[in-house]
């Protein structure tokens, strides 16, 4: 007779909140800082290794530092995240991919164009593949958030058309952020507009997930 493997504990709301926002904090502060940081020698070193030092001294070198920051810091949230429910979200797995692509084209093309895409990349995926389910007749959110917002047919399409159309909302705005405004400007949109956005437009759906919600009649 075997033992059976225990369930791994779901971590608290406030520590997938940790997770998630973890790397863009550690983007933000290692940019903020990156002049400081990038006179500590071995770190110096280890970033001249991947970007030659005469990038770093130009004016993109606190950004080439900070999306290295940027994806180890990822890479260690997907980790924790695995040896905590070993599991791992697929769109925090499909931004992981993109992050380590476009951060890689970043620090070795020596061009800031690659990480300031990424948003719009993710954004971007993400807006047709849910396009393509509905197209289908699917709702793909159905599939991924199905069990905690029990919802009628109607009430996912819906959600879904609606999801698809804010994604491609922010692909959108990151596209005439980055390009119309400073390195500066685009790293704070990213890491304190991003987030108020997002949640405002969830506030937003609330009436909609009250609408079509449908009652648990088992008792």
């Amino acid at each position: 007779m075997t033992a059976e493997t225990p369930t791994p504990a779901e971590p608290s709301s406030l520590l997938k909140l940790a997770l998630e926002l973890g790397p863009l904090v550690v983007f933000f502060g290692v940019f903020r800082y990156g002049r400081e940081l990038l006179e500590i020698p071995a770190l110096h070193d280890a970033m001249a290794a991947a970007t030659g030092p005469a990038a770093l001294a130009t004016e993109s070198g606190p950004l080439f530092i900070a999306t290295a920051a940027f994806m180890i810091a990822i890479a260690v949230s997907l980790a924790a995240s695995w040896s905590m429910t070993r599991r791992l979200p697929r769109m925090a797995v499909v931004t992981g991919v993109v992050v380590a692509v476009f951060g890689g084209l970043t620090l070795w093309l020596q061009d800031e164009t690659f990480i300031k895409m990424k948003p719009t990349i993710v954004n971007g995926l993400f807006a047709i593949a849910l396009g393509i389910g509905l197209v289908q007749g699917r709702s793909y959110i159905k599939y991924l958030m199905g069990e905690a917002m029990p919802m009628d047919d109607r009430g996912w399409m819906i959600f879904t058309r609606r999801w698809a159309i804010f994604f491609t909302f922010m692909a959108v705005l990151n596209e005439i952020v980055w390009r119309s405004q400073s390195t500066e400007f685009w790293v704070s949109f990213k890491t304190f507009g991003n987030l108020p956005l997002t949640m405002g437009f969830m506030a937003l759906q609330l009436p909609l997930l009250r609408r079509h919600m449908i009652e648990d009649t088992v008792r």
